[in-house]
C-alpha cells in the first residue's frame, strides 16, 4: 500500500500530537489554571478530551485544475459549566490558533493549513450543570500524489 493514501491519517496523528505537545505547553505557561488536552477515554474532567474530524471538502474550480486536495478537520470538544467557562473557552482557542499559524504545514505534511471558524457554544440553559462546546474549523489543501512527476 502507498503510504500517500492515508494522508487523513497522517493529518489527524499529527494534530494529536500538536494539541498534546505545543497546545499543552502553551496552556501550562498562562495564567488561567487550564486543563491540558488528552488523547484519550478520560471522561473524569481532569483533562479536555478533544473529538477531531478529517474528511475531504469541497475543492474550488482551480484546486481541481491544479489537483489540490481539500480536507476540513473540526477540532471541538467540551467544558464543564463554571463562571469562568466561556473565558477558558477562548484561552483555548487563542492557544490552538497560535500553534496552527506557527505550524501552517503541519510540520511539512499538508501545504497549507487554515483556521476558518471559531465557534463557543453555551449551555441552552444557564447554571444547571450543562457543557459548553468549542468548535474549531481547519481548512488543510494538499498537493495531489497525482501531480509529481
Amino acid at each position: 500500500m502507498n503510504e500517500c493514501e492515508f494522508i487523513e491519517l497522517k493529518i489527524l496523528e499529527v494534530i494529536k500530537g500538536l494539541l498534546t505537545g505545543q497546545v499543552n505547553e502553551i496552556l501550562n505557561n498562562r495564567q488561567l489554571m487550564l486543563e491540558l488536552f488528552e488523547i484519550s477515554e478520560f471522561k473524569d474532567g481532569s483533562a479536555v478530551v478533544p473529538i477531531i474530524n478529517v474528511k475531504s471538502c469541497e475543492r474550488t474550480e482551480k484546486e481541481r485544475i491544479i489537483r489540490v486536495d481539500a480536507y476540513s478537520v473540526l477540532i471541538s470538544f467540551s467544558l464543564r459549566e463554571t463562571p469562568e467557562t466561556e473565558l477558558y473557552c477562548y484561552g483555548y482557542i487563542s492557544a490552538v490558533c497560535k500553534v496552527i499559524g506557527d505550524y501552517p504545514t503541519l510540520g511539512g505534511i499538508v501545504d497549507r493549513v487554515v483556521v476558518i471558524d471559531k465557534k463557543v457554544v453555551p449551555p441552552k440553559v444557564t447554571n444547571c450543570g450543562m457543557d459548553w462546546k468549542v468548535e474549531i474549523n481547519l481548512r488543510i489543501t494538499v498537493e495531489s500524489m497525482n501531480n509529481v512527476g
